[in-house]
């Protein structure tokens, strides 16, 4: 029942993008259509989910057992990088359109914040190794489920007579604005 609570938690309740607003980057910049938000969404939480098991695995049995922690960080930013080319060059691969509809934000999946970010989560909050990767999968559906929505709201506002002040990127974060207010509603449940 507690890795549902940890899941939940981390996919809606602490929304990486919504309510602690990392990985903002790739939530903006990829929402424009559904299917390159929705490939973005499933790297994210494939990238996630594995860097915070082999994170997890190098933490508690290298850095600590070894006193060098203060290489947390180092550590954690090669684990998301190799992973990330990994994604990357299996997407080149195996689905060029996608490949080239992310772009430029696919290595940047690199630097996102969010992914460091659970990772160092869940070296602070002492997680074991399955309530690392449950909380990084929660994390990541939460990400998947953020800019999903957002690309649905964005590609229906293009069809929207928007004022012309209000026309591309300023109504797209008002829109965000709006979707992380309905997110920190849910604060406190969890």
């Amino acid at each position: 029942m507690n890795l549902i609570l940890l899941f939940l938690s981390a996919a809606v309740v602490n929304n990486f993008v919504l309510t602690r607003f990392l990985g903002i980057c790739p939530f903006v910049g990829v929402s424009k259509k559904l299917d390159a938000a929705v490939g973005m969404g499933v790297a994210v939480t494939f990238v996630l989910t594995l860097s915070a098991a082999v994170a997890h695995l190098v933490y508690t049995n290298l850095l600590v057992p070894f006193d060098m922690v203060y290489l947390h960080i180092i550590a954690f930013i090669l684990i998301v990088a190799a992973l990330v080319q990994l994604v990357e060059m299996f997407l080149k691969k195996s689905s060029p359109t996608l490949y080239t509809a992310l772009g430029v934000y696919l290595p940047l999946i690199t630097t996102n914040c969010a992914i460091i970010g659970a990772v160092l989560i869940n070296m602070n909050e002492g997680y074991n190794f399955i309530e690392s990767v449950v909380h990084a999968t929660g994390a990541g559906v939460g990400f998947l489920m953020a800019i999903v929505v957002f690309a649905g709201i964005r590609e229906r506002i293009e069809r929207c007579d928007v004022p012309r002040s209000f026309r591309g990127f300023p109504i797209a974060l008002l829109a965000a604005g709006l979707m992380s207010i309905v997110f920190l509603g849910f604060a406190g449940l969890i």
